[in-house]
């Protein structure tokens, strides 16, 4: 049973029984993680993709595993993990950002979003692609950017709709929150949640929406957390930028009572970082979905620097397991929902989205 821990991957893994291994994306390639079963200790057994910057990862059913990279276009195993080539054709843009997929009745259908902004589907698991420039040409696009050089705003996560294959939603870093009805030949922004006193315009990391209910959406930005009751047409801010975790990014409902849920992120935005070089990242957990929080970061120690920026979950027939990788190159791992957390795999190279990993590096004395 594998899966794979990544910035900007899949959240979610459906498995027959508890992970054994673990493939993990850092600056520098992606480390192997394995154990003998569910009880075992965790051991690092492999490096492979050595020297990419992989960015988002997925394993799609019966076709194999993806990987993107920051400004290395797109790899593909098909013995899980071990090897790997380059699925590129018809790909234009390489720094691929994000990934996601679709099963259809008729196929499956790949999705990889990528920096400056557009969407690129394929139809043959990644052999050939082709782009869906619509995304990149919604009114308003020219006012999209990102703080680092060279300020080019990217395509950071998808979210699909479970009922219908042509409905997803897309989050551009920094500009807008998008749905698609036609599978991602138009769209329309979602922005109403929009103030203009903001801090940062329209800074939108994912969207996850609730199990029971689609249309209930929880949205992630660089100035809190939203929540919508109307599949993102309107919204309610829940936490604010003096919250414990000002800065939110990955949001997963573990199985089991319908108002749990799970947040990490940092204390505050990558602007601070810059001059503190702590991030102060953690994890937290509401039980009324998301009117209050709790801390849920029991044994997940260090000096405060590092930010989770990959935290992901595996649901198997009597349990669940959760990962979180931080820009200090560690993992966790929790079997009790968050509340006692493990560290199983230290030394790696920083597990970040882009350069956040940058700005938290130690200081010399």
């Amino acid at each position: 049973m594998t899966i794979c821990l990544s910035t900007n991957g899949l959240s979610v893994y459906e498995l027959a029984g508890a992970p054994v291994k673990l493939l993990v994306s850092t600056t520098h390639g992606v480390r192997v993680l394995e154990r003998d079963g569910a009880a075992a200790p965790w051991r690092i057994t492999g490096h492979v993709l050595d020297g990419k910057h992989v960015s988002a990862m997925m394993i799609v059913p019966g076709g194999g595993i993806f990987a993107a990279v920051h400004h290395g276009g797109l790899f593909h195993s098909a013995d899980d993990g071990a090897t790997w080539e380059q699925r590129t054709e018809g790909l234009t843009i390489e720094h691929v950002y994000s990934l996601g997929y679709r099963v259809r009745p008729e196929g499956t259908v790949l999705y990889a979003g990528t920096e400056p902004v557009s969407l690129f589907r394929s139809f043959d698991n990644g052999f050939n692609w082709e782009e869906l420039p619509a995304i990149g040409q919604v009114p308003g696009h020219e006012k999209w950017t990102f703080p680092p050089p060279p300020h080019f705003a990217h395509t950071k996560n998808f979210m699909f709709d479970p009922r219908d294959p042509d409905v997803f939603y897309a989050t551009v870093e920094q500009g807008a929150l998008l749905k698609t009805i036609d599978g991602g030949v138009t769209w329309r922004e979602l922005g109403s949640f929009y103030r203009p006193d903001d801090a940062w315009y329209k800074d939108v990391h994912r969207v996850a929406a609730h199990p029971s209910n689609p249309d209930e959406l929880y949205m992630a930005t660089g100035i809190g957390l939203y929540r919508s009751d109307d599949a993102g047409e309107s919204w309610a801010r829940l936490t604010d930028p003096g919250f414990r975790i000002g800065y939110p990014d990955q949001i997963l409902f573990p199985p089991g009572p319908d108002d749990v849920m799970l947040m990490s992120g940092s204390e505050a935005d990558p602007t601070v970082w810059h001059t503190s070089h702590h991030a102060h990242g953690t994890v937290m957990l509401s039980r009324d979905r998301g009117a209050t929080w709790e801390d849920a970061s029991s044994g997940i120690v260090g000096d405060g620097r590092a930010n989770i920026e990959a935290f992901n979950m595996a649901v198997y027939p009597g349990g669940v397991s959760l990962f979180a990788g931080n820009t200090d190159g560690e993992v966790y791992a929790s079997d009790d929902r968050a509340g006692n957390w493990s560290l199983i795999a230290q030394g790696l190279k920083p597990i970040s989205k882009g350069r956040h990993f940058r700005n938290l590096q130690p200081v010399a004395g």
